[in-house]
């Protein structure tokens, strides 16, 4: 796995504007939600306990909560901002459908968490870990699954060539260019690039997650340089 320097597990942009500027930095996010939304249909049978970590303003969930009638959501996020955007955000909803957990990267979530879950997903939240802390950070989340459950993950990937990485940097650049960002902005948010978030290979997610223990690991999104995955405990 690519060697990275430690890092907090933090979001690129304050809490404040995070919805409003996301979509211009990250190609398709709204469609990580949607395909996330619409794997966790395609399963045998609908969630009881869905975890959302790195969960931001509470987007993914507010999508979720009204397809998923019958499912209580956990919500976690290293940063209270963030949770108390989702709160504000998820008001209107049944109190007993939501649990705001203490403001937590999630390799440090305690074991002791009492709700098993039977989804678990990590939206653009875990590229921002070392390598151990990586590591540590999939390993909660495949203890606090219960048996069968599933675990979806997006994250900024590394390509797999210096060349690659390289001319994916330029392909990104322009996407933002083409949505309003400034060159200055664009250049300093791909400098962040094994600065300020360490993304690994596809071929090292596999690798990792297989590792962890998950007896099916799929990729089953790629774009720019994101990717998604689903692995079954």
């Amino acid at each position: 796995m690519t060697a990275a320097k430690p890092a907090q597990n933090t979001t690129p942009h304050l809490p404040e504007d995070y919805d409003a500027r996301i979509s211009g930095v990250l190609p398709y996010y709204s469609s990580f939600h949607q395909e996330t939304i619409n794997f966790v249909k395609s399963l045998p049978s609908s969630p009881k306990v869905w975890m959302d970590t790195g969960c931001g303003t509470g987007s993914l969930v507010k999508k979720a909560i009204e397809k998923f009638p019958y499912t209580k959501f956990l919500l976690l996020d290293p940063s209270e901002g963030m949770l108390s955007q989702a709160r504000e955000k998820l008001s209107s909803y049944p109190a007993d459908r939501l649990e705001f957990l203490r403001a937590s990267p999630t390799q440090e979530v305690s074991p002791k968490l009492e709700k098993e879950s039977d989804i678990i997903t990590a939206i653009q939240c875990h590229h921002y870990l070392s390598c151990e802390d990586r590591i540590k950070a999939t390993q909660v989340c495949y203890n606090l699954l219960n048996e069968g459950g599933v675990y979806i993950t997006f994250e900024n990937i590394r390509p797999l060539t210096e060349e690659g990485i390289a001319i994916g940097k330029r392909y990104w650049g322009d996407f933002q260019l083409t949505h309003g960002r400034t060159e200055e902005e664009v250049k300093e948010h791909l400098e962040r690039f094994d600065t300020e978030y360490f993304p690994i290979t596809v071929e090292e997610h596999l690798k990792l997650l297989r590792e962890t223990g998950f007896r099916a690991v799929e990729l089953f999104w790629y774009s720019y340089m994101q990717a998604g995955f689903y692995c079954i405990k």
